[in-house]
């Protein structure tokens, strides 16, 4: 079985904590049921897909800007398929379907299962996954879905009608997001919500792929990614399928895309540094920060601090969040890298610091700068550091400075933390790679 997780998304929803690089998937704050660790949401769905089918194999479809955080939480060996820029549904499903065909070759009949990663469910919801699998191998259907049974008349879910209450039923129709009202009618008929689950063979969507896109080939669709029309895969293709099956899914499931819902499957009110007083009702407060959060006689808040930037929210209002944080234009203050995370701790005209920590065994790709200059003050741990293709080993205390048009990197053999001071002209694309010759 092979199964693509769908892990675009923006970073907007979950501000402060989540921004462009650390979107709300990689946010570690669920708690591991088991180990009593925190989690991020791509991290729990990978270990509960690999815990119900250890021999599934995955592959996470997600933006350029993600893959450093996903090598970071998931290991350098996960498969990933990279879009070259932000699409819907259809164009992502699409490219992953070819690179499944022509970067790892697999059988044309072999299910393809499709979800989103952002889910609260607990195991069963995997277990699915293999009747959805099983319905395509047997050619019961082109598609097969699964379907939530709905916990109340939502009107912020699409709506999947089926042609009986059976747990396997054909699809009758699609219906987009109605009212309340519409809503409560439809389940009268046993609707379901549309969790975005979706299964078929790969010889069937690539079919559809040719069809639509007119690209035979993972390099064609990929140098050619931004010229695809924006839309969704329930518009592309499951509105235009008339054979497809449904399966009732009736356990745990909660969409955790805003901080409403987060909040609902959080262990405890507080997270980080965090003190409620015993006037406070219904108020969740989530500390990234060294320093301590103190919340009095508060009701119905979400309080979120993080190095991006603090929210106060009344807690209905949370979900609205994304309008306003699309007006910012501030520095990303933390960000998860493939070597380890970095966090900014000062920006001024001329200067930037910045905390890194380099994981054992990571090194920073070998780089100068043309128009600014650095030092680099050891912390903690030891590595090497080459400077113009010369080695010396550091130490914690030890300070190098590092002129611009230098080459230089820094090799960990512990865990390093390094305070980086940039002067000059701070520019993002101000620096050229070159490779360590020694």
């Amino acid at each position: 079985m092979q199964v693509i997780i769908l892990s675009g998304g923006s970073g907007k929803r979950l501000w402060p904590l989540s921004n462009e690089v650390r979107s709300k998937q990689f946010i570690k704050i669920l708690k591991n049921e088991k180990t009593g660790e925190y989690e991020s949401m791509v991290q729990r769905i990978y270990r509960q897909l690999k815990t119900v089918n250890p021999k599934s194999s995955i592959t996470i479809a997600t933006s350029k800007n993600q893959v450093s955080s996903i090598k970071n939480q998931l290991g350098d060996k996960v498969s990933i398929c990279v879009e070259p820029c932000r699409m819907d549904t259809f164009p992502a499903i699409a490219l992953s379907a070819y690179y499944l065909k022509d970067i790892k070759h697999i059988n044309k009949k072999e299910p393809i299962i499709v979800c989103p990663v952002d889910p609260y469910v607990d195991e069963t919801y995997f277990s699915i996954f293999n009747e959805l699998a099983d319905i395509i191998k047997n050619k019961k259907s082109n598609i097969a879905l699964m379907g939530m049974v709905p916990t109340y008349p939502s009107a912020k879910y699409g709506y999947i009608i089926p042609t009986s209450k059976d747990i396997i039923s054909k699809v009758k129709r699609f219906e987009e997001k109605p009212t309340e009202e519409i809503a409560e009618q439809y389940i009268k008929q046993g609707a379901l919500w549309n969790g975005g689950v979706f299964s078929f063979d790969l010889q069937y969507i690539e079919n559809i792929i040719k069809a639509q896109t007119g690209y035979f080939t993972y390099q064609g669709l990929f140098t050619n990614y931004d010229k695809l029309k924006k839309i969704s895969f329930d518009y592309a293709v499951l509105e235009k399928e008339s054979n497809i099956n449904v399966i009732k899914y009736s356990n745990q499931w909660k969409d955790i895309g805003t901080w409403n819902t987060l909040t609902e499957v959080m262990n405890g009110n507080t997270f980080g540094n965090v003190i409620l007083d015993e006037s406070c009702k219904n108020t969740h407060a989530i500390n990234t920060l060294n320093i301590p959060v103190l919340c009095m006689g508060t009701e119905n808040l979400i309080i979120t601090a993080s190095n991006d930037g603090i929210l106060v929210s009344e807690r209905h209002s949370s979900s609205f969040i994304k309008k306003h944080v699309e007006s910012f234009d501030n520095q990303i203050m933390y960000a998860e890298k493939s070597w380890g995370s970095f966090t900014v701790l000062d920006v001024q005209k001329n200067s930037m610091t910045i905390k890194i920590k380099l994981n054992a065994g990571n090194k920073l790709k070998y780089h100068s700068h043309e128009f600014r200059n650095e030092s680099w003050n050891f912390i903690s741990g030891s590595g090497k550091v080459i400077i113009n293709d010369l080695a010396y080993d550091i130490q914690t205390g030890e300070v190098i400075k590092l002129p611009s048009r230098i080459y230089h990197t820094v090799i960990a053999e512990t865990d390093l933390t390094i305070i980086e001071v940039q002067t000059g002209l701070i520019d993002v694309n101000d620096k050229k790679l070159k490779e360590i010759t020694l």
